[in-house]
């Protein structure tokens, strides 16, 4: 009963055969969709070089790296420029993602696709322009004599 019925469509076997191989196909490919999804990460440095920050497919930071030059900025600068960098790094994951949905599952669910992305857009969206650190300071020359700011030889 697993050929065409007098109406020239499938039995109702056929029918089902030829669903249950398309689920599973379908399930193939989201399962290679959530392992090339799970790889996905982002490389973003700083525009001056001073902070790169890789984050994974969940946005979360896995290494973070700060040049020998951040000895010149203030607390509150490293900060800025670490979270501007992690937040351009989070806000690149959308369309990396678009790109593995795209290579794994295609056009085939668009829909589901559209939620995805969208859905991580809303959760890292792109640095208001606010965002931006004030820029590094020139570093000042240290003075650690112990003698507040005058000359040994000065008179008393």
């Amino acid at each position: 009963m697993s050929g065409p019925t007098p109406n020239g469509s499938l039995s109702s076997t056929a029918g089902i055969d030829q669903w249950v191989a398309q689920a599973k196909a379908k399930a193939e490919r989201y399962q290679e969709l959530r392992a090339q999804a799970g790889q996905v990460s982002v490389v973003e440095s700083s525009a001056d070089g001073l902070v790169t920050v890789t984050i994974d497919a969940g946005g979360n930071v896995t290494d973070l790296r700060i040049t020998d030059r951040v000895r010149e900025l203030s607390g509150a600068e490293v900060a800025a420029e670490v979270l501007l960098t992690m937040r351009r790094a989070q806000a690149k994951l959308p369309e990396k993602l678009a790109e593995v949905m795209a290579a794994t599952i295609g056009d085939a669910d668009s829909g589901t696709q559209q939620t995805i992305v969208g859905n991580y857009r809303a959760r890292f969206p792109d640095p208001e322009p606010d965002d931006t650190p004030p820029p590094a300071r020139p570093a000042q020359p240290r003075d650690d004599d112990d003698f507040g700011g005058e000359s040994v030889m000065s008179e008393a």
